[in-house]
């Protein structure tokens, strides 16, 4: 059996003037370019199978209605089922709204025809020709890019997971990468379009990647750099982890350009090195997917007054900190926790269904596992999930196929934070939502 790789990435960058998404707080529209949106494409898939692809957007999430317009789009540019496709949110707090319009109350926006249609358009006229190649998996350490967002030493899969995928010359194609951290180097303030520090991350394995060693393929000696025959660095695909209350807030020295490419490099540093070495081999065969769709009740509210009282209090402890002159990460963790209580006020407000319906995905190949959740999870939920998985390697993916808000844990909504406040569900339906994603986990 052979396994077959189409893979591409494409400049989607918008023009200037719409609006930029991730913080409420920023209310003037982009003005520019930091560093190219893209949209990147990697399909695995045998002569026999037709695999999974996953569709990884330079965006804050891929709202339900995107994600059905890339999957068909994705689709005719392939001619694999809608189905076989994942789309994948990188998160960045610097690409457009009007992708995906509205994805929480906290943040109003509407769909921009004039921004998600040439979106669709690119991704349904892209070329993707297959051509044979071999997979082996890598993993990496990862120090000083993201931490627990609340405590620097708190909960947070410090590795990075990385399928190296190579033509038989030994060049490589494609790697499919996945970190969880937020990518929130730049912050409100910025109104230039950016992936954040994954932009310098990519360009790094791009221009940077390390031969093959080990034994030949196809003839490869091992020995000397490799190029591939374009001349051109592998597609790299950024897949988004168990990111919820993961980012760089105790570890960005600032939150400018220069920052970004700071964070890009350590981040992409371990992972050219991991890959200069043997990695575990994974069979020529097409990935399996698995798909279920879980229902989770909306959790009940506080009431208005509660609601109103909560606020209060976040603002008397943002003008403390502000009095005081605490250092920016306490600063703001009472920040966010106001804009918690008033995105509270405006879920209220929203008229938020009884429920939502949750697509949940995994997919296998040999002994890995990625699993694909809508949500943002928090760290711990990542962790719980690995350790319950039977596969011996298993990532976990957010932001896929949707976008339902964070996923928190019962520490989270004890302590009334952020992400608990805006979050549309409550413990007990948490838990049967992670119950019932490891129950794809279980082979057939």
């Amino acid at each position: 059996m052979t396994l077959l790789l189409g893979a591409t990435s494409l400049d989607v960058t918008p023009p200037p003037g719409h609006r930029l998404d991730g913080y409420a707080a920023r209310t003037s529209p982009a003005v520019g370019t930091a560093d190219p949106l893209c949209v990147t494409m990697i399909w695995l898939s045998t002569e026999d199978d037709p695999g999974v692809l996953w569709l990884s957007l330079d965006a804050i999430a891929a709202g339900t209605a995107l994600t059905a317009e890339l999957a068909a789009a994705a689709s005719v540019a392939t001619g694999i089922p809608a189905d076989r496709v994942l789309v994948c949110a990188s998160h960045t707090h610097s690409g457009p709204s009007g992708w995906s319009g509205a994805i929480h109350p906290v943040i109003p926006a509407d769909r921009e025809p004039s921004l998600y249609k040439p979106l669709i358009a690119a991704v349904e006229s892209a070329s993707l020709p297959r051509r044979p190649v071999t997979a082996s998996w890598h993993s990496a350490d990862i120090a000083g890019v993201g931490t627990n967002r609340y405590r620097a030493n708190g909960p947070h899969d410090n590795t990075a997971g990385a399928l190296a995928l190579r033509r038989y010359d030994g060049t490589l194609a494609a790697v499919l990468l996945d970190y969880a951290c937020h990518p929130t180097t730049y912050g409100p303030e910025n109104l230039l379009y950016s992936p954040d520090f994954p932009a310098t991350t990519r360009t790094a394995l791009k221009t940077l990647t390390p031969p093959p060693t080990g034994p030949s393929v196809s003839g490869f000696s091992g020995e000397g750099p490799v190029v591939s025959p374009s001349g051109e660095g592998p597609v790299v695909g950024y897949l988004q982890g168990a990111a919820g209350d993961v980012s760089p807030r105790f570890t960005r020295q600032g939150r400018d350009a220069a920052e970004v490419r700071r964070l890009g490099g350590l981040l992409a540093a371990p992972i050219i090195a991991s890959l200069a070495e043997d990695g575990l081999a994974v069979p020529a065969e097409a990935p399996r997917i698995r798909r279920t769709t879980v229902r989770l009740p909306v959790r009940a509210l506080p009431p208005t007054e509660e609601i109103a009282a909560t606020i209060e209090a976040a603002g008397q402890a943002v003008s403390h900190h502000c009095a005081a002159g605490a250092e920016a990460p306490a600063a703001r963790i009472a920040q966010t926790r106001l804009d918690g209580a008033r995105g509270q006020s405006a879920m209220r407000n929203a008229g938020l269904p009884e429920a939502y319906d949750l697509p949940v995905s995994v997919v296998t190949l040999g002994n890995i596992a990625w699993i694909h959740l809508p949500v943002e999870p928090f760290a711990t939920h990542g962790l719980h999930l690995q350790a319950e998985s039977p596969y011996p390697i298993t990532r976990v993916v957010g932001y896929t196929d949707g976008y339902f808000g964070y996923l928190v844990d019962p520490a989270a909504h004890t302590a009334g934070t952020y992400e608990a406040l805006i979050s549309f569900f409550d413990p007990p339906t948490t838990t049967h939502l992670l119950t019932t994603t490891l129950t794809l986990l279980t082979p057939h």
